[in-house]
């Protein structure tokens, strides 16, 4: 771009405003401005002694030049930034990771991509945590001892910052005085020793449901049931304190049987799937677990595509695409219709999607936040971000698609050559299916195949099997 202004100025006499005027023309791929500057171009080289022919053949450069035209400035920025991002994410992919998910603190709905990358690294993301996390994402030494080309990985700990309702003030609060007098030990010690400012219920409700209390030892059940009654005894016996007032019971607060009039926590706890529901309304994210894991492949063998595939795909474009329905809400059209919007989301990505009221009609009542669905439809790509367009819905039972048992082919391994591993790679792949197939070589360790080969076991999978490998291949 620095060289097509410079040109114009030189031979076809623009000033340093013209011909900025042609780079964004340029930059832009605005053919209509391109058109426009044609004709002034080709008359200042005219003007200059260069001649219409001369200017004529030039813009043709240019012009082909503007289909994609980049500053060599900005080339060699994004290339610097380039090797720095990649070399800290393979050297320090904790860290990286951890800034990453920093910069999207206020919208983490979009950070599934990169929380997925961290799943992938094997590096565990924490939930909150009120002794070890700080104010945005950091990372800490992991009890798993996992490594990564040789290092040992960080597990990355969410910030307190992040979980909803909680603003800044009251994270930097609890920071400072944990770090001024050491770790909390409970969440007693926790309501004594914050400034009361600190024991907002909202604020210490979404800390609970985020997981914040966990490594206390408090379940977070039996937490959600007492915290109120617990904060309300807590603050009126520190404001009777801070006004001198004696407790009936006060001469034992000093003693090992000091009496404690707040509620006990229970030993309540939620199951997985309500946990991960507050987890997710409190992070934007599901964070200690996810509801597909376990069952991603299984999942995956009804669909087409990932969530995070669809950026590939052309606008209209048929797929089949699992994951958990979130963030659904139902409203009604200008013409009385029902229809819905919703966010689906796998472990790769999320994706806005559509259901209109004729679809809604047929499938709208299969629909619920943190449902595990396969939706069938069309990509849009009108929009800057793809939606996906569902023509239907599949709910599908996560218990059943993790008791899914493999069928298993029993062989010798001598009768595994080249030859036969293709031909057992053709035979299943004529068949395709949702069961996943186990092979047995008479070893202590089955190896599964990939979810590529999943099959459908019937239409005579079962008899070329056993004319490949005999009789006794299948169980």
């Amino acid at each position: 771009q620095e060289q097509m202004m410079r040109f114009s100025q030189k031979f076809a006499g623009y000033t340093l405003a013209e011909a900025d005027n042609l780079r964004k023309a340029a930059g832009k791929k605005k053919r209509e401005l391109m058109a426009r500057e044609r004709e002034k171009f080709i008359e200042g080289c005219v003007a200059n002694d260069y001649g219409e022919q001369f200017g004529k053949d030039k813009f043709d450069v240019i012009e082909g030049f503007a289909d994609y035209a980049f500053n060599k400035s900005h080339s060699y920025g994004y290339g610097l930034v380039a090797y720095q991002t990649a070399y800290l994410k393979a050297n320090y992919p904790t860290e990286y990771l951890a800034c990453l998910l920093t910069s999207v603190k206020n919208k983490l709905e979009t950070a599934a991509v990169f929380l997925n990358d961290c799943r992938q690294l094997g590096i565990n993301v924490l939930v909150p945590d009120i002794n070890t996390s700080d104010l945005d994402f950091g990372s800490i030494p992991d009890q798993d001892g996992r490594t990564l080309h040789g290092r040992t990985l960080n597990a990355i700990t969410f910030g307190l910052s992040g979980v909803r309702n909680v603003g800044e003030g009251i994270v930097e609060k609890i920071i400072e005085e944990r770090t001024d007098n050491g770790p909390f030990e409970s969440f007693g010690a926790f309501c004594d020793r914050v400034e009361l400012s600190v024991l907002n219920k909202r604020a210490i409700e979404s800390l609970i449901k985020a997981g914040a209390f966990d490594s206390l030892g408090h379940p977070r059940k039996g937490l959600l049931m007492i915290h109120e009654e617990f904060i309300n005894k807590t603050v009126q016996r520190r404001k009777e304190e801070d006004m001198g007032v004696q407790t009936l019971f006060g001469a034992m607060e000093d003693t090992d049987e000091a009496y404690d009039d707040r509620p006990s926590i229970a030993e309540e706890y939620f199951d997985k799937t309500a946990r991960l529901k507050l987890e997710k309304e409190m992070l934007g994210l599901y964070v200690s677990d996810h509801p597909l894991m376990g069952v991603e492949a299984a999942l995956q063998a009804r669909a087409s595509a990932t969530v995070g595939d669809l950026a590939e795909f052309d606008d209209g474009a048929q797929v089949a695409v699992g994951g958990v329905v979130s963030s659904l809400v139902k409203k009604w059209t200008k013409k009385g219709e029902l229809m819905a919007v919703f966010v689906l989301e796998d472990l790769s990505s999320s994706i806005e999607t559509m259901v209109f009221p004729r679809t809604f009609t047929d499938y709208g009542h299969l629909l619920e936040d943190d449902r595990i669905v396969v939706v069938r439809g069309r990509v849009s790509r009108r929009d800057e971000d793809p939606k996906l367009m569902v023509s239907q819905v599949e709910v599908v039972d996560a218990d059943a698609l993790a008791r899914e048992k493999p069928i298993t082919i029993t062989v010798r391994p001598d009768q595994l050559s080249d030859a036969a591993v293709a031909d057992l790679k053709a035979c299943l792949s004529e068949h395709p299916g949702r069961t996943p197939i186990v092979i047995d070589m008479g070893t202590p360790q089955l190896i599964r195949l990939s979810d590529a080969y999943r099959v459908d076991s019937g239409n005579g999978l079962f008899a070329d099997l056993r004319v490949m490998f005999g009789a006794d291949c299948i169980g």
